[in-house]
């Protein structure tokens, strides 16, 4: 819940916060401009939920990307 309201307020927080720095810093960049902060939030959401479906399925033991 937490890691979800970073995402809309600093998105770029949440890819340091799941292992991304790279693409924590393209979307620092993005978020720079006003109106790339929209699309910048978006992009965390939808990393969000899908290192929260690679955990479960981790923890499932299915496989997935390991850490």
């Amino acid at each position: 819940m937490i890691r979800l309201l970073i995402a809309l307020l600093l998105p770029w927080l949440t890819f340091f916060t799941i292992g991304r720095p790279i693409q924590g810093i393209l979307c620092l960049i993005l978020q720079l401009t006003l109106i790339g902060w929209i699309p910048a939030a978006i992009w965390a959401v939808y990393m969000l939920s899908q290192y929260n479906t690679d955990k479960k399925l981790r923890e499932a033991g299915l496989g997935g990307p390991t850490e």
